[in-house]
């Protein structure tokens, strides 16, 4: 018989909670940094989705818009509605400050130093 000692140990609720904050806040930077390094500092939904992917946050298109209105409402990007069919996200001055590391916001993981 087999003590409760040698079964693996289940995350606790909050432990699981923690995690996928985590995963969040990493998700917020990876949109903010995407943003930030293109030309014209916007993608469309579809696009930020295509790079997420490339990048290891394979994310819904819910998922996708719902991080978009958090950091919306945050004041770090602006999202357009183009044409009642996809949602355009732009950076905001404040967004790149947080994307380079240069202003933190809680929610949004910090970047990695350079080097």
């Amino acid at each position: 018989m087999e003590s409760t000692h040698d079964l693996p140990r289940r995350p606790h609720a909050r432990e699981h909670h923690e995690g996928r904050e985590i995963e969040a806040e990493h998700l917020r930077l990876a949109i903010l940094q995407l943003l930030q390094v293109d030309y014209g500092y916007a993608h469309n939904e579809l696009v930020l989705q295509g790079a997420l992917e490339q990048v290891g946050h394979g994310v819904s298109g819910d998922r996708l818009r719902g991080e978009l209105a958090w950091l919306a409402e945050q004041g770090l990007i602006v999202v357009e509605d183009v044409c009642g069919l996809l949602h355009l996200a732009r950076i905001t001055a404040r967004g790149a400050d947080v994307a380079l590391g240069r202003a933190r916001v809680p929610g949004v993981a910090r970047p990695r130093p350079t080097g």
